[in-house]
């Protein structure tokens, strides 16, 4: 049961999402109306740490930025696409990892203990393949993504089963900013659908 919110911008959406309970908060560091830079993504993060776990967003990351994420932001997670691992430089990351495979592409094999399932592209409200979604997560740790609101997270955790969820423009005022109302009202709709799969 862990619900993440991703695409912080704002210390409001933090206090937000915080006050709403979340387990994690992410921050985007690739393209993305999201996009923050390490050192920013670093003071919004300060109220959460040792509360919930931050989570730096990349996807095919060069080098030198990543290092610059990882000095800077020092993230709990780092959240990047599966094809990526390789080409990490044995101990460059010293945080948790947790692996993007999207739909259409194959999972890495074997599987990771965890992993995130998004939608085919991040950020776009597009829903995910939720019948392939449900398949992994009879063999995985799996966090859903893609698409997700207050309207259809309920559904979605019925159907797929997931170990945990993660939301971003579904939580939207506008492209980028996050509204708190919804960010509560997403939170609450996923913490009762899973309080009903462990009925």
């Amino acid at each position: 049961m862990w619900v993440k919110v991703c695409g912080m911008t704002t210390p409001e959406a933090v206090e937000a999402a915080l006050a709403a309970g979340v387990d994690a908060i992410g921050f985007v560091f690739a393209k993305s109306v999201r996009r923050v830079e390490p050192a920013a993504a670093r003071a919004l993060a300060a109220p959460a740490r040792g509360r919930v776990a931050c989570v730096a967003v990349t996807q095919h990351p060069e080098a030198r930025a990543l290092a610059e994420i990882l000095a800077t932001f020092e993230p709990d997670l780092l959240q990047t696409d599966a094809p990526d691992l390789a080409a990490l430089a044995p101990g460059t990351v010293r945080c948790e990892v947790l692996p993007v495979v999207r739909a259409g592409t194959e999972p890495p094999v074997p599987l990771p203990a965890r992993l995130l399932f998004e939608g085919p592209v991040s950020g776009t409200g597009e829903t995910a393949d939720w019948t392939r979604a449900r398949e992994l997560a009879g063999r995985t740790r799996l966090v859903l993504a893609g698409g997700l609101n207050a309207a259809n997270v309920a559904t979605a955790i019925g159907c797929v089963r997931p170990h945990g969820v993660d939301v971003s423009s579904g939580v939207e005022a506008a492209p980028g900013r996050k509204s708190p109302a919804k960010i509560l009202e997403f939170v609450e709709a996923a913490r009762a659908a899973f309080r009903e799969l462990q009925r």
